[in-house]
């Protein structure tokens, strides 16, 4: 049984930082997936890929696995620098790309 600890990154759909702020604990899959024979969807037999746990800290994901004997790797969340630009910035006549309409 094999874990990672991981920050999830921001949504690509929304603009908000909700529910990338907590650490989750996820079970690496122990078993491919394969073609169910009646219906031909990917099915596996191991149920741990279904847990997904989430912590406040990245010590408190540590300590339960820790506490239940549970291998784990950490992922550390890489912070993307924000460029703060004005609207005027685009109309700018020292912009360095040039316009595409």
């Amino acid at each position: 049984m094999f874990a990672r600890i991981y920050q999830p990154s921001k949504n690509a759909m929304q603009s908000g930082r909700a529910r990338s702020r907590d650490w989750v604990l996820e079970f690496e899959p122990a078993m491919a997936k394969r073609p169910d024979p009646l219906m031909g969807w990917a099915s596996t037999g191991d149920t741990r890929r279904q847990v997904r746990l989430n912590f406040e800290s990245r010590d408190e994901a540590v300590a339960y696995a820790k506490r239940y004997g549970i291998a784990f790797q950490i992922r550390e969340a890489r912070e993307t620098p924000r460029i703060i630009k004005t609207y005027a910035s685009n109309f700018a006549s020292d912009r360095k790309e040039p316009w595409s309409h």
